[in-house]
């Protein structure tokens, strides 16, 4: 696939670069630049970067970080079977354990939310950090939403972290969760209170806690180009009825011409009729 000129593979974080340095340079650079476009396109066209991590795959498949962003693209891209193995992959050879949640997470995209409880209640988590432990939680909670266990699911988010008012990277989405839980048991009132405090701590637009805030709120947002659209629309339409009055009018004027004509030369006929006789006198 076409790799853009300026992309160099100097972007990468400089430990994956490092990983990569036990590759020959050429390769090592092939395999950066089509990191790079992962990194790149995973937000956006997930797809895209399935298919670039896929390249960097087959060049590189002995290398770790390789693997973890194959498993990003493959999970981004809901193929979560993919995804599962890579980060297993990932996981022997680094013996790191900061994929366990996102592991879990793949097990419930494939239906089986039942095995990631168990992997909640596992020790890798106690050896997560902070934000490591807090993504176990939604991916937890998540889990027994799918089993249709509600209640559980908002215990489950009550910790130290979601009432903290410290904002944390997690805080946005920790609070949006819990927001979300008691909707969905019919807490209204609680759930717009925390969607408002999703909103104070979303400085970088990662949810839609404002629109959900909005829509509990009975608020309608009107798409200011479509309002210009209309406008035009209206303008357009009061143009033309004008151009038919213009042009129902000069008609209506070339209608009467022909007559206006036919009198003229009556009397012009009249006129030469009248010399005629003078002249026979």
């Amino acid at each position: 696939m076409p790799i853009p000129e300026e992309v160099t593979g100097e972007e990468i974080d400089k430990d994956v670069r490092q990983e990569l340095q036990s590759l020959p340079k050429t390769l090592a650079d092939d395999v950066a630049r089509n990191l790079v476009m992962v990194a790149r396109l995973i937000d956006e066209d997930p797809e895209g970067a399935y298919a670039y991590s896929r390249i960097a795959l087959r060049l590189a498949s002995r290398v770790a970080a390789v693997r973890e962003a194959a498993g990003f693209a493959a999970y981004a891209s809901q193929k979560y079977s993919e995804a599962l193995a890579e980060f297993r992959a990932a996981r022997r050879m680094t013996g790191n354990v900061d994929l366990w949640p996102v592991m879990a997470d793949c097990e419930r995209g494939l239906g089986r939310p039942e095995k990631a409880l168990d992997m909640a209640g596992a020790p890798e988590v106690h050896k997560l950090d902070k934000a490591g432990q807090v993504e176990m939680r939604l991916v937890a909670a998540g889990a027994r939403r799918d089993m249709g266990q509600l209640d559980a699911a908002i215990v489950t988010l009550q910790s130290p972290e979601l009432a903290s008012n410290s904002v944390q990277p997690w805080t946005a989405r920790l609070r949006y969760a819990y927001a979300d839980a008691l909707l969905a048991v019919g807490r209204e009132a609680e759930a717009r209170e925390w969607f408002a405090k999703a909103v104070e701590a979303d400085r970088d637009g990662s949810t839609d806690a404002s629109d959900r805030l909005a829509e509990l709120d009975g608020v309608e947002f009107t798409d200011a180009l479509d309002d210009t659209e209309d406008g035009d629309a209206k303008l357009d339409a009061e143009d033309k009825t004008e151009d038919k009055a213009e042009d129902k009018a000069e008609a209506e004027a070339h209608a009467a011409a022909p007559g206006d004509a036919a009198e003229s030369e009556s009397e012009s006929e009249v006129g030469h009729k009248a010399e005629a006789e003078a002249d026979e006198d």
